[in-house]
C-alpha cells in the first residue's frame, strides 16, 4: 500500500476550517484533483450529479453547504495528507470541534469579497482553544470584488497582526494568472486557472519593489524564531540568510501556532498545488506535537504516550457515522501504537473490552481496506458496538483515558411524533442512531405529555436531522413548534431543611438534613458539599442525600425546566437507628432541594445567542429596528468589505426563530446572518410570568 512507505515525519493531518460557503469544500476538491484521488473537481451545489466528494450526504447536495466532517486521504510530493472538510455553519460547530480536537494542523480558508466573517471568527477561535497551527488561504481572489490586500487587511484587524504573505497575486480580479513566491522569489503562472502545470519565471517589474519589501518583512519576522539567525541577520543583513534557512525558521514560527503564512487564489485552479506545498513545508507532522497525555483509569497517575509505534496504543474516536454498507463507522486519530483489525482493545471510558472488527481508509463515503493504523494516521474502524464521541481506545495491558471531548448543551427544542404505529419503531431507532453521531444531538421523553422531545443547537440542526430521519430511515413524523431551553437559578443563600418521617406499623422512614443552598458561579452547575462532623448524619446516607437534590433540581422547581448553577452543602441533621435508610434519606435531600430553592429567590433563566448580521449600508436601519423589536441589544457595528455592513448583538433565542426568512425578505435576500448560544440570562419578569403560566397550564 502506498502509505507504508511514508515516513511519520510525512504524515499531516489537517482540518479545512472557514466561513460557510467561503469555498473550504471546493478547495478540498481542488486538492484532490491536483493530487490525482479525483479526475474531475466536484461542484458543491448545481447541476454536478456527482457533487463535491466530501459533501456527500443529500442535504449537502441539495444546500450547497457541509453539515458532517468528511475524511479523505492523498499523498503529495512523498507526503501523506489526511484532510478533513469541516462544516461552517454554526450549527455544526461541534463538527469542527471535534475535528479540530485530533488534527495537528489547519488550512483557514476566507472568502476573498467579503475577508473574515463571523464564523470565520469563530472557527479561528478554536483553532486557539487546541493550540492548532494553520496556514491562511484567500479562496476568490480571481472574481469579481475578490481583493487579497483588503482581505489580509481583515485578518489583521479582526485575527492576528502576525499573518504575512508568502505568496502574492500577480494581477488582479479576473486578470489573475499566479503568484510571486516570497520565499523562492520567482514567479509561478498559468494560462488557465485549470492549467496542469504552473510556469516557473522572473517577477514582473512593476511588482519587483511590492514583492522585495513583502519579504524583507517576512525575513523580518521568521528571524524571531531563531536567536542564533538574528544574531546573523543583525549583523550581516537579509541577503546572508539562506532560502533553507528562511523555511525552517518560518515554520519553526508556524508551529508555534500564533504565526500564520498567507496565500490565496481560485481554490479550484492550479495555484492549490502552491498551497499544498505550504501544507507539507510548514504545517506540522505528528512528531511535531508534543506527546498525549491522559490519566492511568486504574491508578488516576497522568501518562504520556509519544507518537511511536512501539508506544502502547491510545486512540481517541472523534466521529460516528452510520453508513448505509457497513452500518456504524467510528473514526479513530491513533496517538501511539498501532490499532489492527481483529484485535480486543480497552474502551477505557466504558471500561468495556472491544473487538475491532474491519480498519477501512475513508475517502469521504468510499471506503478502501486496511489492515492497521499506525501512531499519527487517522482512519475509520467497523465492529466497535459501544463506543462513542470522545471515548478513548488502549491497550488492555497499558490503559490510558484521554481528555474527552466537551460540547455545549443544546438550546433548541421540537415535539416530534410518529404519524403511524410502524413509524413508532423506525423512529426510535433512527432518534437513537442520530443521537449516537451527533454528540449536539440529545433526545428525551418530556415525563407530562409522554412527547419525544428533540434537542440541537439551531433551526437548521433539527431541520437537517428530521430531513435525515425521512430519508435515511423512512420514517413520517409530525413535528411541532421549536421551543427554548429555559433553565432555573437561585439568586441568594437559604438554609432548608428536609424532614422525611413516615410511621405506618412495622419499620418507619426516617431522614432529617438541613441543606445551605447558594448561587454557583454561572457555567459551574451543581456542586455538592459535606460539612457534617460527627455521625450526625451517618456517612452511607450522605450520597442518597446529593441524588435527591440532584434529581428534584433537574425537574425544576417553578416551571420544571433545570435548576442550574447551584450549591448544596449538607451541615446538619438527624438520623434513627431502625427507621432511617438510603431511601428516607434521597426524599429528605428532594424536600429540602424544593423548599430551598423556592426561598432563595428563583429565577428563570434563556439561552440569549451572540447574532451577526451582514448587510448592504441601505437596510441597516430596518435590521437594527427589527433585532431591537426582538428584546435585542446592539453591541458594534464594523464596515466590511464592499461597502457592508456588521451589526453585532445579543438576543434571546426565544424571539430568532424563523428570523431567517424574516431578514431574507427584509434585505430582498442580500443580508446575511449568523448566531451562537453566547450566555443564559435571567428572563425579565413580566416574560418569565408568561412564561411561567404557559408551562404550569
Amino acid at each position: 500500500m502506498a502509505d507504508k512507505t511514508v515516513a511519520l515525519s510525512n504524515f499531516r493531518n489537517i482540518g479545512i476550517i472557514a466561513h460557510i460557503d467561503a469555498g473550504k469544500t471546493t478547495t478540498t476538491e481542488g486538492i484532490l484533483y491536483r493530487t490525482g484521488i479525483n479526475h474531475k473537481i466536484g461542484e458543491v451545489k448545481g447541476d454536478d450529479p456527482a457533487g463535491a466528494t466530501t459533501d456527500w450526504m443529500a442535504q449537502e447536495k441539495e444546500r450547497g453547504i457541509t453539515i458532517t466532517s468528511a475524511a479523505v486521504t492523498c499523498f503529495w510530493k512523498g507526503h501523506k495528507i489526511n484532510i478533513i472538510d469541516t462544516p461552517g455553519h454554526i450549527d455544526f460547530t461541534a463538527e469542527v470541534e471535534r475535528s479540530l480536537r485530533v488534527l495537528d494542523g489547519a488550512v483557514t480558508v476566507f472568502d476573498g469579497k467579503m475577508g473574515v466573517e463571523a464564523q470565520s471568527e469563530t472557527v479561528w477561535r478554536q483553532a486557539n482553544k487546541y493550540g492548532v497551527p494553520r496556514i491562511c488561504f484567500i479562496n476568490k481572489i480571481n472574481q469579481t470584488g475578490g481583493d487579497f490586500w483588503k482581505s489580509l487587511e481583515s485578518i489583521h484587524n479582526r485575527l492576528s497582526k502576525q499573518a504575512f504573505p508568502v505568496h502574492i497575486p500577480i494581477g488582479f480580479e479576473k486578470e489573475i494568472n499566479g503568484v510571486v513566491d516570497l520565499i523562492e522569489m520567482k514567479a509561478y503562472t498559468y494560462n488557465d486557472y485549470a492549467d496542469h502545470a504552473l510556469i516557473e519565471g522572473e517577477i514582473p517589474a512593476d511588482m519587483l519593489e511590492k514583492c522585495t519589501n513583502a519579504r524583507s518583512l517576512l525575513v523580518e519576522n521568521a528571524v524571531e524564531a531563531d536567536d542564533e539567525l538574528m544574531m546573523k541577520f543583525l549583523d550581516e543583513g537579509e541577503e546572508a540568510i539562506t532560502k533553507d534557512e528562511l523555511k525552517a525558521a518560518l515554520r519553526k514560527r508556524v508551529l508555534a501556532g500564533d504565526f500564520y503564512l498567507v496565500t490565496g487564489g481560485d481554490g479550484r485552479g492550479v495555484i492549490v498545488e502552491k498551497l499544498l506545498d505550504l501544507m507539507v513545508d510548514f504545517l506540522p507532522s505528528p512528531l511535531d506535537v508534543d506527546a498525549i497525555w491522559g490519566q492511568n483509569p486504574k491508578t488516576g497517575d497522568e501518562v504520556s504516550r509519544k507518537p511511536d509505534e512501539k508506544e502502547p496504543l491510545s486512540a481517541l474516536a472523534f466521529k460516528i457515522a452510520t453508513d448505509p454498507f457497513v452500518g456504524k463507522l467510528i473514526f479513530v486519530r491513533v496517538y501511539s501504537g498501532v490499532l489492527k483489525s481483529g484485535s480486543y482493545v480497552l474502551n477505557t471510558t466504558t471500561g468495556e473490552k472491544e473487538r475491532i472488527g474491519r480498519v477501512v481508509r475513508m475517502h469521504a463515503d468510499k471506503r478502501e481496506d486496511i489492515d492497521e493504523i499506525t501512531a499519527g494516521d487517522i482512519a475509520a474502524v467497523v465492529g466497535l458496538k459501544s463506543t462513542t464521541t470522545g471515548n478513548t481506545l488502549a491497550d488492555p495491558a497499558h490503559p490510558i483515558a484521554l481528555e474527552s471531548i466537551t460540547f455545549p448543551d443544546p438550546p433548541v427544542s421540537i415535539a416530534v411524533e410518529p404519524k403511524s404505529k410502524a413509524d413508532q419503531e423506525k423512529m426510535a431507532l433512527a432518534l437513537q442512531r442520530l443521537a449516537e453521531e451527533d454528540p449536539t444531538f440529545r433526545i428525551h421523553t418530556d415525563e407530562d405529555t409522554g412527547q419525544t422531545i428533540m434537542s440541537g443547537m439551531g433551526e437548521l440542526h433539527l431541520d437537517i436531522l428530521i430531513d435525515r430521519m425521512k430519508r435515511e430511515f423512512k420514517v413520517e413524523a409530525n413535528i411541532g413548534e421549536p421551543q427554548v431551553a429555559f433553565r432555573e437559578t437561585i439568586k441568594k443563600m437559604v438554609e432548608a431543611q428536609g424532614k422525611h418521617a413516615k410511621q405506618s406499623g412495622g419499620r418507619g422512614q426516617y431522614g432529617d438534613v438541613w441543606i445551605r443552598f447558594e448561587p454557583n458561579e454561572p457555567g459551574k452547575g451543581f456542586e455538592f458539599f459535606d460539612e457534617i462532623k460527627g455521625g450526625v448524619v451517618p456517612q452511607e446516607y450522605r450520597q442518597p442525600v446529593m441524588k435527591g437534590i440532584r434529581d428534584t433540581l433537574e425537574g425544576g422547581v417553578i416551571a420544571g425546566y433545570p435548576v442550574v448553577d447551584v450549591k448544596a452543602t449538607l451541615y446538619d441533621g438527624s438520623y434513627h437507628d431502625v427507621d432511617s435508610s438510603e431511601l428516607a434519606f434521597n426524599l429528605a435531600g428532594s424536600l429540602a432541594a424544593r423548599e430551598g430553592v423556592k426561598l432563595a429567590n428563583p429565577v428563570l433563566l434563556e439561552p440569549v445567542m451572540h447574532v451577526e448580521v451582514t448587510t448592504p449600508e441601505e437596510f441597516m436601519g430596518d435590521i437594527i429596528g427589527d433585532l431591537n423589536g426582538r428584546r435585542g441589544r446592539i453591541d458594534a457595528m464594523e464596515d466590511l468589505m464592499g461597502g457592508a455592513k456588521l451589526i453585532k448583538g445579543f438576543v434571546p433565542l426565544a424571539n430568532m426563530f424563523g428570523y431567517t426568512s424574516d431578514l431574507r425578505s427584509m434585505s430582498q435576500g442580500r443580508a446575511a446572518s449568523t448566531m451562537e448560544l453566547a450566555q443564559y440570562e435571567e428572563v425579565p419578569p413580566n416574560v418569565a410570568q408568561e412564561i411561567i403560566e404557559k408551562r404550569n397550564k
